[in-house]
Order: structure tokens, then sequence, then C-alpha cells
């Protein structure tokens, strides 16, 4: 029911992309920005390189994720740097969207996640102005980028990206399941902060790095979820659902999952983490970034991690690869089998639909011919 994903060679050469995603109808390309805390310790100019190759690279980006963790200690003077280089981004014309850490969050400079205070991150990244992006959904509350979604489209593709903060409470879910359930058209990304292990696991049980260790997840009518409630309580439930990203954890740094939702769409989820204390980390990351394409014509989704600083890709298989590819079904087929209680007549003259001006995620969420 799971599979790790398979190692392929390089889509990019060099600094620059092959292929651009303006000039394609069929491709979508995302870049996904690690935790960043680390480079406002160490080397700023490094986190600089990155937001430089963004706006270089600006017309062949459909958008840009960070996972959480922009800042280190959660500081005024930490979050008014990000806001410059997030300005940057936008001025760019690149969406973006930002998720709140585990650093991001807390009491007090310094104070990581010991009780659900997000008044700093609110500050330097108000509502107000993210709601005069053309790409702006909602926000769970009306009043914060605590638990958020954008939606635009590319690729011939509706996009919506969910965009969840550490250890997202069950109202936030909830919202959430709401949003993609009213919204069947558009194919979903979640980016949240902690959600998968670097075993290629979903945080669940007992440990340090699940939100429920936190200040926040002991404060008294307060719920939190890590990444095991995450997929049952919202991912799971909506085959329109194709892809999760998300850091917080060291070790290794990465993971990838693709696991198998309860209308038979497979989910790819996948771990980025480059920052300082990840085994063989330099620099604070080295600058090292994700580029993902989604590829309608292919049916594949094409993972590379290159560094900005280095001017390189970095040279492990696990950090490049892509997805299996995916064999279509006849979704009409499907429903007729599952109608065994009425008898359907269509027209001879009046044919099918065919696959291929099925809406993309139909392509991407339908089985493999080898599941």
């Amino acid at each position: 029911m799971m599979r790790i994903l398979s190692v392929i060679g390089a889509l990019f050469l060099g600094g620059a992309f092959l292929t651009s995603c303006t000039t394609s109808g069929r491709v979508s390309t995302f870049v996904v920005l690690p935790d960043t805390q680390t480079y406002l310790e160490q080397c700023p100019e490094v986190f600089e390189s990155q937001v430089d190759w963004l706006v270089a690279n600006r017309k062949k980006i459909d958008a840009v994720f960070q996972v959480g963790d922009l800042t280190q200690d959660n500081s005024p003077v930490e979050w008014a740097y990000m806001q410059k280089a997030f300005y940057r981004i936008s001025q760019a014309g690149i969406p973006y969207s930002v998720v709140w850490g585990n650093h991001d969050i807390g009491s007090k400079p310094g104070k990581f996640s010991d009780v659900h205070n997000t008044a700093m991150a609110n500050k330097y990244f108000p509502l107000s102005d993210y709601m005069q992006k053309n790409y702006w959904g909602g926000s769970a509350d009306g009043k914060t980028l605590d638990n958020y979604y954008i939606n635009f489209r590319s690729g011939d593709t509706d996009w919506m990206v969910l965009n969840l903060e550490f250890g997202p409470s069950d109202e936030a879910l909830q919202w959430a399941d709401s949003i993609v359930g009213i919204h069947p058209d558009k194919l979903v990304i979640l980016n949240t902060h902690a959600y998968l292990y670097c075993d290629s696991t979903l945080h669940d049980g007992k440990d340090w790095w699940r939100p429920q260790g936190y200040g926040i997840g002991k404060e008294l009518g307060r719920t939190v979820n890590d990444g095991a409630g995450i997929w049952k309580k919202l991912l799971l439930r909506h085959r329109n659902v194709i892809a999760v990203f998300c850091g917080h954890v060291l070790k290794s740094g990465v993971g990838t999952l693709v696991s198998i939702g309860k209308e038979g769409n497979k989910v790819y989820q996948m771990l980025a983490n480059y920052q300082r204390g990840v085994e063989g980390s330099r620099l604070g990351g080295e600058g090292y970034l994700r580029i993902v394409t989604f590829n309608r014509k292919t049916r594949e989704i094409d993972v590379k991690t290159y560094s900005t600083w280095n001017k390189a890709y970095h040279p492990s298989e696990h950090h490049n690869f892509k997805s299996e590819r995916w064999t279509l079904i006849n979704i009409y087929a499907e429903i007729f089998q599952k109608i065994d209680s009425c008898v359907c007549v269509v027209s001879s003259s009046k044919a099918l639909m065919p696959i291929t001006e099925f809406p993309f995620w139909f392509s991407l969420g339908l089985h493999t011919a080898t599941e």
C-alpha cells in the first residue's frame, strides 16, 4: 500500500531550468523552502542566495512553499528580516505561502511553542496584507495566518494549498476538511511543519518531535495533531489530495511516504530539512531547496534538491527522485460498478468523455497498475 519513490536522473541542469512551467500547459513547478531558521544565526548570505535564485527564476516557478521555522528565536529582528525577504519574492510575482513552526510560536523570543502564541508571526505576516493577493483563499479564524489556504491555476490545473501551523487543532482540521470538501475540482497540497519522520513514517507514538510533547500540547482546552492525526482526520478522506510538504525533523532530514487515501488516490508526502543539526549540514543548510514538478502529460512528480549557494544538485539519490508513472482508469466504469441497484442506460449517440478531458487530479489520483 505504500511505496518509496524511485530514483531518476536530472531534469534540470546547472543553475537553470531546462523547461519552463510557463511554456508548458501541462507542467506545474513548485519550490519548497525547508526550515530557514539557522541561516539567520549563522549565514544569512546563504539564505539570500535562495531568494536571489527564486527571483531570477520567477518566470519558471508557479509557487513557493516554506515549511515553517522561519525564525530560530521568534524575535522581532528575525521576523523583520524574513518579512523583507518574502516581500522580494512577492514583488517578483511568485505566489508563496509560509507556515508557523515550533520556533515561530511561543510566549516570548527563545520559548519554543511553550504556549500557543503566534502574535509575533502575524505581526510581520499580517492577514490584511495576504488578503490583497490574487491567490488568496481564506483563513480558518478570519484573523490570522495560523491556518489558511491559497489557490491558483497552473499546468491546466486548479490548485489549492492548505497551510497548517505546527500542531493544528481539531477545529483547524475540521475547517480544512470542509474547505477541501467544497472544492472537489481542485488538486490539494498540504504545507505544514511537523508531519513525517526521517524513517518515512507519520509522526505518532510518544517522542519529543510531536507537537504533543511541547507546551502547546499541554494547554487546557486545546487540541493538537501530529502527522497521524492530520492524515486520519483530514487527508485520508479526500480523493483530490495529492501531496504533503513538511520539515522539522533532524537526523537525515529527509523522508518520503506514499499512502493510499480512502478513495484509492495516492498521496505523496515529503520531508525535507537541511538546517544545522541535520547529518552533514553545513552553512545552516547550504542553500538547499526542493524543486517539485508535477507533469500532467507523463503523470509523474519529479523532485530535485538544489543548492543555490553551491550551484549544484544534491549528490545523494535520496534527494532527487520521481514518482512512478500513473495508469489511468475509466472513472465511469468505477462508478457504474458501485451502482448495483440502478439500471443505467447510455445513449449510443453520446460517447463517454475522453479520459484526457478529466481534471488533472483524476489523472494523478486514481491507482496504478502495480498497486
